[in-house]
């Protein structure tokens, strides 16, 4: 069973790779490219959106929403494309991995709004202003 899970994520680290290749691809339409791009960036991401010490939800990204994000998006890139991109991918496993540093700044600004909204509404909230 560990392998098999090992097998798994091995095949979808590729996908996300070959995902990557196709978001840079004129050949992609540009909708599937904008889900791609979302999908991947958050994917290489080096902060979650839901840290993983959060028990239960901090694993919730990385197991649910990365794989139907990645399912999704294949199914809307053109075969020959994703072809040509799953061979990039596996190269590229060989050679290292990309980073995306916009998407962990993206998702600390994200926390930061959202830090700030708790401190408003907390300060509104005990305050007894609306």
């Amino acid at each position: 069973m560990l392998e098999n899970l090992k097998q798994r994520a091995r095949h979808l680290k590729t996908e996300t790779y070959a995902l990557y290749f196709a978001a840079r691809d004129p050949r992609t339409p540009w909708y599937a490219k904008l889900l791609v791009a979302g999908v991947v960036a958050y994917a290489f991401s080096p902060i979650d959106l839901i840290p993983d010490f959060v028990p239960v939800f901090g694993y919730l990204d990385d197991l649910i929403l990365i794989p139907l994000g990645i399912t999704l998006a294949i199914k809307l890139i053109p075969g020959p494309v994703l072809t040509e991109c799953r061979a990039r991918a596996q190269e590229t496993i060989k050679n290292g991995k990309p980073v995306s540093r916009a998407a962990g700044a993206i998702i600390v600004v994200v926390w930061i709004l959202l830090a700030a909204l708790c401190i408003v509404w907390g300060y509104n909230a005990f305050t007894g202003q609306q």
